[in-house]
């Protein structure tokens, strides 16, 4: 954070915001950034982890998850690849990978990110999630419409709502398009369960096998 700091001083007009809370999340919000500076404090930041970028038409959002965040974000991560093991789906995982487009002047780094296979230089992950601990200034499904990401998972307050893209945007939706199999209520109770993460993923791949599902 330190380091970007010189770089997001420098926008004419920019309003910068600090935002806390308990969760641990810290959010800090500029203005009036260019394409050219967002893509400075990217090469800045580098591969520097915990950190999260999003850009909108000239917002930009640097967002420093807490622990409550990242737990949330692991466990969820390793039910959805213990899935895909069980039922031996070639899924791809790709972290908080960036994704940009200088066209749609938008920029994103997920939670997590996934697609069936593997990912290309220039290639947009199929499944994006997103916790949501802190709500910023941006719109970030209107970020990800502007990428063309097809499935946006958001994890807020316990619920996990899936959004997936069509013609007319992004629309709610009770089932995962990637994960077609995938019992997202189960999955939802599992993600809540008390508990360290090993012995919560062991349950829900015995429960997998119990039920068969594919």
């Amino acid at each position: 954070m330190a380091a970007a700091a010189p770089l997001l001083a420098h926008p004419t007009g920019a309003a910068d915001t600090v935002a806390t809370d308990g969760s641990g999340d810290q959010l800090f919000v500029v203005h009036d950034v260019s394409w050219e500076e967002y893509e400075a404090i990217l090469a800045t930041l580098g591969d520097r982890a915990g950190v999260r970028v999003t850009y909108c038409e000239g917002v930009l959002e640097l967002m420093s998850p807490g622990g409550p965040h990242e737990g949330r974000k692991t466990i969820l991560a390793r039910l959805v690849e213990a899935y895909a093991e069980e039922a031996e789906l070639p899924l791809s995982g790709y972290g908080s990978m960036t994704v940009h487009n200088r066209l749609a002047q938008r920029g994103v780094e997920p939670d997590e990110c996934y697609v069936l296979g593997t990912v290309e230089d220039g290639e947009i992950p199929e499944l994006a999630i997103e916790i949501i601990e802190k709500s910023g200034t941006i719109n970030k499904l209107s970020v990800y419409a502007g990428l063309g990401v097809p499935e946006v998972w958001f994890l807020k307050k316990g619920k996990l709502s899936i959004y997936l893209l069509g013609p007319d945007g992004y629309a709610e939706a009770g089932g995962s398009r990637l994960l077609p199999g995938l019992d997202v209520a189960g999955l939802t109770e599992f993600m809540l369960r008390k508990g360290d993460q090993t012995t919560v993923v062991r349950a829900w791949r015995a429960r997998l096998r119990e039920h068969g599902e594919r």
